[in-house]
This record gives C-alpha cells, structure tokens and sequence, in this order.
C-alpha cells in the first residue's frame, strides 16, 4: 500500500495554507481504524488539499494513493474518498478548462490538467466502483462513468445497466444527472443519450422521480429545444413525485447559541452558522431541480411556475430548498418578480417556522423589490408579537426566533414603521441587538432610536479590535437616520477610535459627521487633525468631512489636490467624488483630472469623468462621454456610476443610447457587484434617460417599467 508516497517530494508542493508535506500522514490516516482520525484528516485535506474545490499539484499528486485507498477493501469509509476523488476530477474539469477544452493558465500553477489526466487514464476503474457491493461506494462512483470514462459505448451501457439495477432514488438521479453529464463531454454520445432520457421520461413504467430526472437532464443537454410543453410536463411530474415521497419534518434549528467566544464578532459567528444552514439540501430532488432551473435560463416566467409547484409540496423541506432558489432567481435575472415575491411571502404563514425564517430572509435580501411582499410580513410580525408577546425578539425557541428576527429585519429595510417594536426591544435587552442595528437606519428619524443607538455605542470597548464591525454598524445606522442629536456621541466615538487607532472606526465616525455638516463644526479641529494621517481609508475620509463640516475651500483643495496624484486608486476616487460635489469652484483641479482620464484603472476613469462633467460642464462632455462610454464596455460593474453622470449631462449623453439600450435589454442582472439594488437602480435611471433622450412617438408604448 502506497507504494511511492515517500518518493514525492511533497514539501516542494503546496496547499492553501504552505507547504504539503503534511499529504503523506493525512493519506495514511484515511485508512486509521480510528474514526476520529479519519474525520480529521478528511477535513483537513478539504481544507487545505483541495480547499473550496481548489485542485493545485499536491492534490494531483494524491490521486493515485486515494485510488489504492478506494480499491482496497480493508479501507474504512470507502465511499468518502471515492467522493473525493469525484470533487477533485469535476472541480478540475469546471475550474481548469474553458467551454472549449482548452486549459486555463494559471500563476502561480494549478494541479486540473494533471488530476483529469490521471482520472481518464484510470476511468474504466470508476466501472468496477459502480458495481462495489457497498451502496455507498456505487453512489459516490457513479458519476465518475460521465466525467472520466472516454469509451462511449461502454459508459452508456453501464449506466442503463445500473439504472436497471439501483433502485433508490438517490441513485437513480446520479445516473441520469452522469448520462448528462457524459453527453456534454462527448459529442459522441450526445445523440444516444438524448434518445435514452427522452424515452425514459416518457416512459409510464419508470417512476415519476426517474421521469422528471429524465426530462430535466434531456433539457440540460438542449437547452436551446426546450419547447413550450416541456414546464407543464415537469410540473405534473413534479406533482407526483412530492406525492410520492415521504414528507419529513425540517430537522430542528441548534440550541440557542451561546455568546460568541472573546475576539470574535457576533456577524463573524453568525456568517459561519449562515453559511452551515445554507450547504444543507433538505430534498432528494433539489441538485435535480436546480438542474432545471439552469436550464431554463432567461425563462422567467417559466422558472417562476415551476417553483410556484416546487413552494406548493407538502414537504417542508422541499419548500425550504424552493424558498431559496427564489432567491436565486431574483438575485440573479431581471423580470416582473411580483408572483414569485407573493409566493415566498405566502410561506411566511407555514406552521414551519424554519420556512417562514427564509422565506423572510428572502425578502430581506431582494428589498428593493420587495414592496409587494410589505403587508404580510408586518401581519407575521404582528401575530408573532401578539401570540408570543413583545419580547419574541429575544425568544429562548430558535427557530421562532429567527423567523421573527428575519421578517423584522425584512420590514425595516422596506422602511416600514411597524418594525420598531421589535428593533427597540432588540436595542433594550441586548438580545441579537446588533441584528436590528444593521437595518436601523433603513426607518424614518425616530426619537427612540438614535439615543439608543447611541447608548449601544458608548458601550463599545475600542481596546478590542472585534468591536470593529459592531461600531461601524451602529455609525452607519446613526448617520443614515440624520438626527444632529447623535453627533456628540459620534465625536467621542471619533476620539476614542483614534486613540485606540482603530482606523476602520476612525473612517466610519468621520463620514457620520460629515453628514451632520455644519452640525458637527465642535469636532472640527480633531477632523482636521486626521487629514493628514497616513491610513489609505482615513485621510480622504478626513477631508471629506472637513469640507462637508467647514466648507472652507481654501483649506480643503490643496488637500484634494494631492490625494488625486496619490498612487492609491480609491484615495484618487474619493477625492474626485468631493471635487464633483464641490463642482465649478473647484476648477484647479481640472488639468489632473483631465490627465486621470488616461489612468489604466477604468474605475479611476469613470470617478475622474464625473468630477470632470460636475466642474467643466458642457466644454468638457467629449472627453467625458468617451470615457464613460469605453468604462462601461470594459467593465460592467462600472454602469451605474457611469449611467448617473450621463444622466446629468441630458441631452449630450446622446451618443451612449445604443450603450444604453444594450445594457438595458441584458435579461441578467448587472449593476455593481451584480445586486438587486444596484441593478434595480440601473434599470430605472436608465430607462428614464433613454426616454428623455428618445422620446416615443405619439401612441407608441412607452418603455418597460423597472
């Protein structure tokens, strides 16, 4: 056994967090009799051999130990390194090679040519591994017969041959989802395979889990020939099968947490437990439907009417799983969400409390079109509070609470006033407090928030770096409600971060009293004091608020002047930005602007640009508008920056309608970092000005609402 292992040289190599010296024990270790050191080393070869499906020499390196480990019947929990070596070949596969086979270069190397390579050489083996008498062997191999076997035939005859044999549906789903999978590789087998699920799915005598699979996976190989009957097919065979399959309860919630460990932010802790909720697969058919729903794309309307059928199934679980691809879609596609929004929100009356918690999370995320969804979650948030009492926030039942937290939260990003109940009994019992910090600003001024708000950040402990988040949250929300009353405690926030130089806070605390303005004239002389500090964040920060507080312009432009020479990108965009808010008196800087338009950065372009159209006006609009125009092209991410200057420019921004209209017409969304609320904002600033700038002809529609 591992004959070889110690000729590599293993330290030589890397993994993600250094050296890969320790692969030998951890490959030993997979075969201890122990259990506990074979969980241990299988984490921990997940976590640095092949960390989130990264596949660099080392984890190549270790195919063929893994391949002795999996053959060898005397090796305990086979199926785990048979998975294993499935992860790393379909990881190289999706990660080393584009659409067109060609491999991807990568700097420094990465292991996905050799891993695949080896793989194919030994994929007949993934055959015998198909047929093990261990169930769990025969599943976790069975997709390997569509990823590595390269004899056509033979892989085609193996999986009818296992499809035949296996009767579990798990099982059954993996051969289908492999028969796709060998089709997409190998043109070859393309039409064979086509043929097969195509008489599959039609087939009475298959059960209907194994005919939707069929059809799903028919659709995944010729997306381009899904026809109209193709939904109202899925949907009745959906039908069946969430009556065929046992309906199960979603597996309780952990205990309520205790507090997080000392270093370690509430958000940190919460992000992780997140992250652990949402790789759990509550429904067997899930992978499958997320199958179809790539399939379909675009398709809107029609992915919105297979979900509405996937949200209508008994089965909690299977809801749950439906909630979140709700949210997928909405995140991902523009379209008229307004059904599917009412749809999520109908799972807020579910008895499963677990449900309601995403389907309210949900809402919360896709806010900026949630409106729709207003009304029934203030009704869930009411009778919570009226079945439960006041204190549900802070309820000692996870799920509950959860559900409550997550529909509040929802409620106050809408900007709704019924959600301070709640927020305020957040803020008083300290229960989750920072939860309902984080959509505090999103309500209109209220008096009983910001003195809470305010007591919440005097209590914060600046000699401890974690606190960091907790201030800039509390910050954010004071200086998004506007109320001058928080600025004292704003200014004593500013002092003790600075002493604790605890830059993060220092910056958040500056651009709070820069929205306070001339309110804020008593921490003018600490403000200024930081215009000269050497952090990257809080310098521009600084300046801003100086002129935003003093609005000496005198004092602010030399300042300004050398943050735009400065080689720090972001500095010369926050300097740019104020230059554009200060507008014609700040005309000295136009020549260094003029000059940043020729940056190699196009997001230093495009901030330079709209200063140069705030300060120059129309005789700059040339040199403005081309490099707008050649940011957006670059850089998608750009538009919306990009589309508010020309927005403000009116009729010169004439030259970017075909941009415009090519940007609109995308059905994905895009925006900055492809949000909901950035896309949500393109679309409508966007519209308008096309229509402003093409107005339609008398009696002709005028243009889609966003």
């Amino acid at each position: 056994m591992f004959d070889g292992l110690h000729d590599i040289d293993w330290a030589s190599m890397e993994h993600a967090y250094g050296s890969a010296e320790e692969v030998p024990a951890l490959l030993t270790a997979l075969r201890s009799p122990d259990a506990g050191k074979r969980r241990n080393a299988l984490d921990r070869f997940y976590g640095a051999v092949h960390h989130q499906g990264s596949v660099y020499p080392s984890t190549a390196a270790s195919l063929p130990f893994l391949f002795e480990l999996a053959a060898d019947g005397a090796t305990p929990d086979r199926a785990v390194v048979v998975a294993l070596m499935v992860s790393i070949g379909r990881e190289s596969l999706d990660q080393g090679f584009e659409d067109d086979g060609s491999e991807i270069e990568y700097c420094p190397p990465m292991g996905c040519a050799q891993a695949v390579a080896f793989l194919r050489e030994r994929g007949a083996e993934f055959a015998g591994l198909a047929r093990d008498p261990d169930p769990e062997v025969r599943l976790a191999a069975i997709p390997g017969l569509g990823l590595f076997l390269d004899d056509t035939d033979r892989a085609v005859a193996l999986l009818r041959e296992r499809l035949a044999a296996e009767e579990g549906i798990a099982a059954r789903l993996r051969i289908l989802d492999a028969a796709a999978a060998l089709a997409l590789r190998l043109p070859a087998a393309s039409r064979q395979v086509r043929d097969w699920l195509a008489g599959l799915a039609a087939d009475p005598a298959q059960g209907s889990a194994t005919r939707l699979a069929a059809l799903v996976q028919r659709a995944r190989c010729a997306p381009d020939e899904i026809g109209e009957d193709m939904v109202p097919a899925a949907v009745g065979l959906l039908r069946e099968t969430a009556g065929a399959l046992p309906v199960r309860p979603v597996a309780p919630a952990p205990s309520r947490p205790g507090p997080p460990a000392d270093g370690v932010a509430p958000q940190i802790a919460a992000a992780f437990e997140d992250l652990d909720r949402h790789t759990r697969v509550y429904a067997p058919t899930t992978a499958l439907l997320r199958t179809f729903h790539e399939a379909l794309g675009a398709r809107v309307p029609e992915r919105t009417t297979v979900l509405a059928e996937q949200l209508s199934s008994p089965d909690p679980g299977s809801r749950l799983d439906a909630v979140r691809m709700c949210g997928e879609l909405m995140r991902t596609w523009r379209g008229d969400h307004t059904r599917l929004l009412m749809l999520v929100a109908d799972q807020l009356a579910t008895a499963d409390e677990e449900v309601a918690a995403e389907a309210a999370a949900v809402l919360e995320f896709c806010h900026p079109i949630a409106a729709p969804a207003r009304e029934a979650l203030a009704a869930h948030v009411d009778a919570q509070r009226a079945a439960h009492g006041p204190q549900v926030w802070a309820a000692a039942e996870a799920r509950l609470r959860r559900s409550h937290q997550e529909a509040v939260r929802a409620l106050a990003r809408l900007g709704d006033r019924r959600a301070l109940p709640s927020l305020l009994a957040a803020l008083d019992s300290d229960v989750d407090a920072w939860r309902a910090v984080q959509v505090a600003g999103h309500l209109p001024r209220s008096a009983e928030l910001v003195p809470r708000l305010g007591d919440h950040l005097r209590r914060i402990d600046f000699s401890q770096q974690w606190n960091e988040m907790s201030a800039n949250a509390i910050l954010t929300a004071l200086a998004a409600l506007g109320d001058p009353a928080a600025v004292p405690v704003v200014a004593d926030t500013l002092g003790a971060a600075v002493r604790h130089e605890q830059h993060g806070v220092t910056r958040s605390a500056l651009k709070a009293l820069g929205v306070f303005g001339p309110a804020a004239a008593g921490a003018q002389e600490t403000i200024r004091s930081l215009t000269t500090a050497t952090d990257a964040h809080v310098r521009p920060a600084a300046v801003a608020a100086l002129w935003a507080v003093g609005g000496d312009l005198a004092e602010v432009m030399p300042l300004l002047l050398v943050l735009l020479d400065d080689p720090i990108t972001f500095r010369i965009n926050d300097a740019a930005d104020l230059l554009g808010e200060i507008g014609p008196p700040a005309a000295a800087a136009l020549p260094r602007l003029r000059n940043l338009l020729t940056h190699d950065y196009e997001w230093v372009r495009v901030h330079s640009a709209a200063a140069l159209w705030e300060i120059g006006g129309r005789a700059e609009a040339p040199a403005v508008l081309d490099a707008l125009l050649q940011a957006m092209s670059q850089n998608a991410a750009t538009a919306n920056h990009a589309v508010a200057c020309l927005d403000r420019m009116g009729s010169l921004a004439a030259p970017a309608l075909p941009l415009l209209r090519e940007q609109l017409a995308q059905p994905r969304r895009g925006g900055r970092f492809q949000s909901i609320e950035h896309d949500e904002a393109l679309q409508r600033v966007g519209r308008t000005l096309v229509t402003r700038l093409d107005p339609p002809a008398p009696g002709a529609p005028g243009p889609r609402p966003a």
